[in-house]
């Protein structure tokens, strides 16, 4: 039986009135996403159509997942909300503070050993309020929700940019900030700007050495990084249907990177047949009495022109397979050839070293048999491998699973290092080097969604390039990033001339899941008893104090940093070593922005004082700010804090003394991130004026006390020459949203209606 079934079933006994209801109130057939929307309004049934990308509306999800690394802060906060017991079904899993060195058991040992204090505070806070709880080694997060609690029609947030995994079993799946998390477990509305809508048709079908993985990676290449911002992907057509429904996941995993709030799939026979070899019948059965709501209305599909407002159109019998990158994960490029003749131009490295496969975009059973099928063929045509393996599962039942069959066994025979399953290399858990910041230039490819610079081991020099786990496995077979597997040939160990053939593999095993113990506990009926304790002396755990408000006076603002280029969350607020301080701000906030590269000397992490003038670090800069009582500015590019959804990136700067972000566009979950954290989040009118900001600039916030819906800002910035710009500023607040503000935070606002 599935978890939550009565949630579940009570989902799909109120899903046909409410769609039916918005279908006749905005007077059209609808899309599968907003069928999934406005049947989990807050107030129930819809009395009102909502304009795309313009709305601000209050939705009830169905569920929360926390993976540990945010989920600590978030139970942190939670805490602080006044609350017994969480409002809707939410759990933990441990996945993030998993280090990938030597294999599975010493690595799952050394984590438990070092990370024993923040495993044990977030099983007790599970057990106290409600939550389940994934212990270390149960899986990584996204593949686990596949598994377990993600249901066609659903609806969930998750404290994990990737949370959008889900989508690939027909839900929408949206990642947020712990904040966010917070509202929803606390028993309040979560809000959300009604998602525009793109369409994207697939058709003809996959086959040979292209999958699901090269679908996103040229949707990636069409959209870029942040042409889904703001709007729900929905993948349709007959290549689509046709599709695994973990090669779903796949895509709907890589929506993160080019900013989609989330993507999703109509139900259809590869997630029923997913949900029964997971042992979720009773889910099966019950989506099946109402699957005419869990997809599009057909004229939809139909007419997809009329009903989205962009629509891409991909021929899968006509796609190859790709890799993107290095250093962002929407650069397309063709193997073969094209590879050959860009990797020279740009003098990436040719030679690969290491070959990844796994993480939440690519560790299900089906991505580990297609890739043990390229890796069984090394083997049996007498080939030594070029590069390093490195495997991780996604679960303990993918992994206990996959080694019953034979799958991981083929792995070890060519070395490779079967992993925790857990994140591990995918997020920057990964102790490759000892000195990472001076080691060697080299290339990786793997399957996983991102490669920012440093992303995978800290390595600036790393050229990382995401592919599907076959083409993976083939290229880390061949020691070459340019090698096509479908024309080049490669020298055996005996000097044949040998030829990989095409990969093959299983949607689901032949005989079954299996699993002895798959790391679930759950917590107790009444948790009222569990104590929850912080060591006041621990260097991985802090209570939270609230913030103060702001206020509405904000003169003579020091700019601590202009930050040049690509700003993600990973430039804010680093991961890999930092994980360890995830639950103590303060200590955590040493890494502020210490990626971001000042745009007045091209340097990362030393930044002009106006204090004293000399340059610093940016957290040492920004500490004696605070301790001056000094105001401070940050100023960002385009779609500053892409990527991961990590809350921390903008409490360190709140908790720091910053009071704004100016930047010429956000981020999503970024931006929302600033706004339940009690900070203003701008926008350049003209995006030149970002030109006009100066290293020495003070500024002052003119208008601040007026600070309503839809009204600019303006900002006087004043030159160390005195003369002055007047920067004007769009803001997207709404009313609730500037309480938060005022109120100092959304946090300090539910204490206040809880108190």
């Amino acid at each position: 039986m599935a978890f939550d079934i009565q949630m579940i079933k009570e989902v799909y006994r109120n899903v046909a009135e409410r769609v039916d209801a918005a279908r006749e109130i905005t007077g059209k057939p609808l899309t599968l996403a907003e069928k999934i929307l406005y049947s989990h309004l807050w107030d129930g049934n819809p009395n009102k159509a909502f304009v795309r990308g313009k709305d601000y509306v209050d939705f009830a999800p169905d569920r929360i997942a926390c993976q540990d690394a945010t989920a600590q802060m978030a139970l942190l906060q939670f805490m602080q909300a006044g609350k017994n017991k969480v409002a809707v079904p939410t759990t933990v899993h441990c996945d993030h503070l998993i280090q990938a060195k030597v294999g599975a058991g010493k690595d799952l040992q050394n984590a438990l050993n070092t990370s024993n204090e923040v495993f044990n505070f977030l099983e007790s806070v599970s057990n106290k309020y409600g939550i389940g709880f994934w212990k270390p080694g149960a899986g990584i997060i996204h593949q686990v929700v596949l598994e377990n609690y993600a249901f066609p029609g659903g609806m969930m947030i998750g404290t994990d940019s990737h949370t959008v995994n889900a989508g690939g079993l027909g839900m929408v799946a949206i990642g947020v900030g712990g904040a966010d998390a917070v509202d929803v477990m606390a028993g309040m509305p979560w809000e959300l700007k009604f998602p525009k809508l793109i369409g994207v048709k697939l058709t003809g079908k996959l086959s040979g050495w292209t999958s699901p993985k090269d679908v996103i990676l040229k949707v990636a290449d069409i959209l870029t990084v942040k042409g889904g911002t703001g709007a729900i992907v929905e993948y349709f057509g007959p290549g689509a249907t046709a599709m695994s429904c973990t090669g779903k996941g796949t895509i709907c995993n890589m929506g993160a990177e080019i900013g989609a709030t989330t993507s999703t799939f109509g139900y259809d026979e590869t997630m029923e047949r997913y949900l029964r070899a997971t042992e979720r019948a009773d889910v099966a059965d019950a989506a099946n009495e109402v699957k005419e709501y869990l997809t599009a209305d057909p004229e939809v599909y139909t007419n997809p022109e009329q009903y989205f407002d962009q629509v891409i159109e991909i021929n899968l019998s006509e796609l190859g397979p790709l890799l993107n990158g290095p250093f962002t994960p929407d650069l397309s490029t063709e193997v073969g050839k094209d590879m050959t003749a860009k990797a020279t131009e740009n003098e990436w490295p040719l030679q690969v070293e290491w070959g990844l496969i796994g993480s939440c975009t690519n560790s299900s059973y089906e991505d580990l048999s297609r890739a043990s099928s390229i890796a069984q063929q090394a083997l049996d045509k007498g080939l030594e491998t070029k590069a390093e393996f490195g495997i991780n599962p996604g679960s303990e039942k993918v992994r206990y699973t996959a080694e019953r069959d034979g799958i991981l066994e083929i792995f070890e025979k060519l070395d490779a290092k079967i992993f925790t399953n857990a994140c591990g290399p995918c997020i920057g858990q990964w102790a490759r080097y000892e000195d990472p910041k001076n080691a060697p230039k080299n290339s990786i490819v793997h399957s996983f969604n991102r490669n920012f610079a440093k992303r995978a081991d800290g390595n600036p020099n790393t050229h990382a390039f995401v592919a599907s786990p076959e083409l993976v496995a083939a290229i880390a077979i061949s020691g070459r990033l340019d090698f096509n597997p479908m024309t080049d040939s490669l020298i055996n160990k005996n000097g044949e001339e040998v030829m990989l053939d095409e990969p093959t593999g299983w949607e689901l095993p032949p005989k079954g899941f299996e699993v002895k113990d798959n790391g679930y506990l759950a917590p107790e009926e009444d948790g009222s008893h569990v104590q929850v304790n912080v060591d006041p002396s621990s260097e991985r755990l802090e209570l939270l104090t609230p913030f103060v408000p702001i206020g509405s006076e904000i003169k003579g603002a020091k700019l601590l940093i202009k930050a040049h280029g690509k700003c993600t969350t990973d430039h804010i607020s680093m991961a890999g070593p930092w994980l360890r301080y995830r639950g103590h701000l303060d200590n955590i906030s040493n890494n502020c922005l210490i990626g971001a590269v000042n745009a007045y000397n091209m340097q990362t992490n030393f930044v002009k004082s106006q204090i004293d003038g000399e340059y610093d670090a940016v957290p040492k800069t920004q500490r004696a700010y605070k301790e001056a009582g000094i105001p401070t500015i940050v100023v960002g590019d385009h779609n500053y804090g892409e990527g991961s959804s990590r809350e921390h990136a903008a409490m360190e700067p709140r908790h720091l003394g910053v009071v704004a972000v100016l930047v010429k566009s956000f981020a999503r979950i970024h931006e929302t991130n600033l706004k339940k954290q009690g900070m203003l989040g701008l926008t350049f009118v003209n995006e030149s004026d970002y030109d006009l900001i100066q290293e020495d600039d003070t500024f002052n916030f003119l208008d601040l006390n007026e600070f309503t819906p839809g009204k600019p800002l303006t900002i006087e910035a004043v030159h160390a020459d005195g003369t002055k710009d007047i920067i004007m500023t769009n803001h997207t607040y709404n009313v609730g949203q500037i309480e938060w503000f005022n109120e100092g935070s959304a946090l300090n606002l539910i204490k206040k209606q809880n108190a």
